[in-house]
C-alpha cells in the first residue's frame, strides 16, 4: 500500500490526482490530472480516467472503461465491463469541441452493465439499473429497471438489484425484505 490506496506498477497516475484511502487501482491504468477517485475504489485494469472526473466512495469501475471528461458517479457506482461514456453529441477529428463536453451524472448505487453505453448530458438515477448492451439516450429515473436498444423503461428494483413486483402499490423485496411504496406511475414517451 501507498499513500493508503494501492496502484500497480503498470499503471500512470498523473500529478494532481485525488485518490481515497482503501482505494485499488490495477493493471494498465492511467489516471489523469485534476481527476479524483474516493475511497475504497475498484478499478479495473485497462481503465482510463479523465480530467475533471469525480468517482464517489465504493466506485466498482471494471476492465476496459473509459471515463471521459464529464462523468461524475456518485457513492456505490457500478461499471460494468467495456461500458461506454461519450461527452460529445457531435464529434469530428477535426474539431476540437472540448468547450461542448456535457456533464453526465450517474447517482448513488446505480449499475450499468457490462458494454452498455450512455450518451453524454443524461443522468441515471438512484440505484437504477441499466442492463448488458443498451443505449442510454435519456434520464433514468431512481429505482428504474431499463434494457434495449434505446434503453426503456422494463419495471422497478430494490437498492439490492432485485425485480420488485408491485401490488396495490406496494412492493417488498424478496431478497433483502425492504418495503416500497410506488407514488405514481411512471410514464415514459417510447417515440423518444
Amino acid at each position: 500500500m501507498e499513500n493508503n490506496y494501492f496502484v500497480h506498477e503498470s499503471s500512470f497516475i498523473d500529478e494532481g490526482v485525488r485518490i481515497g484511502a482503501g482505494s485499488k487501482i490495477w493493471h494498465f491504468c492511467h489516471l489523469m490530472t485534476g481527476c479524483r477517485v474516493g475511497k475504497q475504489c475498484n478499478i479495473g485494469q485497462n481503465v482510463v480516467i479523465s480530467p475533471g472526473v469525480i468517482l464517489g466512495d465504493r466506485v466498482k469501475v471494471q476492465n476496459n472503461v473509459s471515463i471521459y471528461s464529464g462523468v461524475i458517479c456518485e457513492d456505490d457506482v457500478f461499471l460494468g465491463p467495456s461500458m461506454v461514456f461519450t461527452n460529445v453529441i457531435n464529434p469530428r477529428a477535426f474539431i476540437e469541441r472540448k468547450a461542448e463536453f456535457k456533464t453526465t451524472l450517474i447517482q448513488k448505487g446505480a449499475s450499468i452493465g457490462a458494454n452498455a453505453t450512455v450518451i453524454c448530458g443524461n443522468s441515471i438515477g438512484r440505484y437504477a439499473l441499466v442492463g448488458a448492451g443498451s443505449l442510454v439516450s435519456r434520464n433514468i429515473p431512481d429505482y428504474a429497471l431499463v434494457y434495449g436498444n434505446p434503453a426503456r423503461f422494463r419495471g422497478w428494483v430494490c437498492q439490492c438489484g432485485e425485480k420488485l413486483v408491485f401490488d396495490n402499490g406496494k412492493s417488498v423485496c424478496k431478497a433483502c425484505h425492504l418495503r416500497y411504496k410506488q407514488l405514481c406511475e411512471l410514464k415514459i414517451r417510447e417515440d423518444l
